[in-house]
């Protein structure tokens, strides 16, 4: 199976008109012509991961977030985009990116996050109709809202949400004073959404971070619980794998063992 049957299933599921202005999602380098031999997934492309994909024999790296999301200049060695441009062209490695096309798809990152809760009924918080090069319409939106099977006190809540998520340290606002239910979702940063679960009604707000001043002025409006960038979008290898799987069984498929967060806590 060729690279490019593997990209048009990831873009199938997760078409790039669905990506934001600002994005670069899609294929970031490499020729995809070339038979694939594995795909190593990951959040972030850094040295570590090329190498990696290199030791396991892959040529295809797929990324949730962009290698090249400014524009690149010169190819040397002066940063790490630079460096990991030039290893995976001398690796002959493929690079393809699933950003904000894979947030805004149906059963996307946001999605996954609202099933690592065991929400029910999810929908988008912030939908739309996305009309596709060949007019397919597909749905497509920004968040997603869903509902607790049964409501649950704010302490015991935020304790599940920091326990599904492994993280470390779990920023949230003053403890609501009412039961959770409807839980709104936005993976990375997304505090722009933050006005649409207060219009929704949501009882509690999840993103992966948020601006200092937007936190004031919700106290038992909602609960806001903020996971970390890396830790809100850590499961969107598990959307990469279902949808490779589906069309190349056979494929050598492969988590990377990078920890690519940068952030750490003492």
């Amino acid at each position: 199976m060729k690279i490019k049957e593997i990209i048009a299933a990831l873009e199938q599921f997760a078409p790039l008109p669905l990506q934001e202005d600002y994005d670069n999602a899609g294929l970031q380098c490499g020729l995809t012509e070339a038979e694939v031999s594995g795909a190593l997934l990951c959040l972030d492309v850094t040295e570590e991961v090329i190498a990696e994909a290199v030791d396991l024999g892959c040529n295809l790296i797929v990324s949730h977030h962009p290698l090249l999301f400014r524009g690149l200049k010169q190819v040397a060695d002066a940063d790490m985009v630079q460096r990991c441009i030039r290893k995976a062209i001398q690796n002959d490695l493929c690079i393809y990116a699933a950003h904000t096309n894979l947030d805004n798809a149906e059963d996307g990152v946001n999605f996954k996050m609202a099933e690592k809760l065991g929400l029910i009924d999810v929908q988008f918080l912030a939908p739309r109709t996305v009309t596709l090069p060949g007019g397919r319409q597909v749905k497509a939106g920004s968040g997603v809202i869903g509902y607790l099977p049964q409501a649950e006190d704010s302490l015991p809540f935020l304790q599940r949400v920091k326990q599904a998520f492994g993280v470390e340290a779990l920023q949230h606002n003053q403890l609501l004073e009412r039961p959770i239910q409807s839980v709104a979702i936005c993976g990375g940063a997304g505090d722009f959404l933050l006005a649409d679960a207060l219009r929704v009604e949501a009882d509690a707000f999840l993103t992966g971070e948020m601006h200092y001043h937007v936190w004031f002025g919700h106290e038992q409006e909602l609960q806001i619980a903020v996971l970390g960038h890396y830790e809100s979008e850590q499961f969107t290898r598990e959307i990469f794998r279902d949808i490779i799987e589906e069309v190349a069984p056979q494929l050598p498929v492969y988590d990377t063992e990078v920890v690519t967060n940068p952030i750490k806590i003492l």
